[in-house]
């Protein structure tokens, strides 16, 4: 679930930024092909830690944060905002 969610940030971004799938392979350092199934959502490939430098050589800061779990009646979650 963590992946699909790091894809889909990097998806937004790239198209907010206008980035075709060519810069990004060459910025993310992959080929083409890789980043097109990656956006497909054929991720397995990639490690959570290489999704993450994907966003830092996107211009994104990465932050992790791990906090007590303070919600009642929901269960603890993973997100990526």
């Amino acid at each position: 679930m963590v992946k699909a969610q790091l894809v889909f940030k990097i998806d937004a971004i790239l198209k907010a930024q206008g980035t075709k799938q060519v810069e990004a392979a060459k910025l993310f350092g992959v080929r083409q092909p890789d980043v097109s199934k990656m956006l497909r959502g054929e991720f397995r490939q990639f490690s959570v830690e290489r999704l993450l430098r994907f966003l830092v050589a996107l211009d994104q800061d990465v932050e992790i944060v791990v906090k007590r779990h303070r919600g009642r009646g929901k269960a603890p979650a993973l997100r990526v905002a």
